[in-house]
């Protein structure tokens, strides 16, 4: 039996085992690639999506268990207009190798959602499951201090 899925606010149909990881529906049935396998485990935070504003780690989550709307990094923003988050990151260059940062603007886009002004220790601990390979977390810091100062002044 199919199971419906919200993602992104578009409605998808899927007809597959309730045990598959949400990380490949996305990926390998509706084609929405930039959400990112790092470890299957949920130790990197690569594979980091929303469901209902909340973090989650897609790699760990069966499809039978995905129960609210799922937002992806293709559903954040556009390229013609960045959402703050998105801008804050190019404006501080945080991006090297990138692979990572789908993962690192979920996990950063629900903590401002939660909490619209985080302080240094606040961004440490939301991010703290959220690895970077080249190392990028000050510039990573500093477009979330970024962005919560652009969400407030709009």
């Amino acid at each position: 039996m199919p199971t419906t899925l919200t993602i992104n606010g578009k409605t998808h149909q899927v007809d597959l085992p309730d045990d598959v990881p949400l990380l490949w529906v996305l990926r390998d049935e509706l084609n929405l690639t930039g959400t990112k396998f790092g470890c299957g485990v949920a130790a990197c935070g690569a594979c980091t999506v929303q469901i209902d504003g909340e973090a989650v780690r897609s790699c760990q989550v069966a499809l039978s268990d995905v129960d609210g709307q799922v937002t992806t990094i293709e559903g954040v923003g556009t390229p013609q207009a960045l959402a703050k988050i998105q801008q804050a990151w190019v404006d501080h260059q945080v991006a090297q190798c990138g692979y990572c940062q789908s993962g690192q603007i979920m996990q950063a886009a629900s903590l401002l959602a939660s909490n619209p002004s985080p302080s240094d220790a606040d961004i440490d601990e939301a991010m703290q499951g959220n690895l970077c390979r080249c190392g990028t977390y000050p510039r990573i810091r500093a477009a979330i201090h970024s962005a919560a100062q652009m969400i407030q002044e709009a």
